[in-house]
């Protein structure tokens, strides 16, 4: 027996709120595995950081190359 079979033959003999749950487990596993980026995300984290940033493109950054350079030792 396939793991796919045992799966199936177990999930039948369970009541529907229970493969309700298995399906929320099932679903949040793709999830973990494939994450989703949906379109409506996106297109927020753009317009907020093109709101946080309104009125400042003009102006000449704060710090130098130098300021963002990690040296090791």
């Amino acid at each position: 027996m396939t793991t796919t079979q045992a799966i199936v033959q177990h999930l039948q003999a369970l009541p529907e709120p229970a493969r309700r749950e298995v399906l929320d487990f099932v679903e949040f596993l793709q999830g973990r595995r494939t994450p989703m980026v949906r379109e409506d995300d996106v297109e927020w984290s753009a317009f907020s950081l093109s709101s946080a940033m309104r009125g400042m493109e003009g102006e000449d950054s704060p710090y130098t190359a130098a300021d963002i350079k990690e040296s090791f030792q």
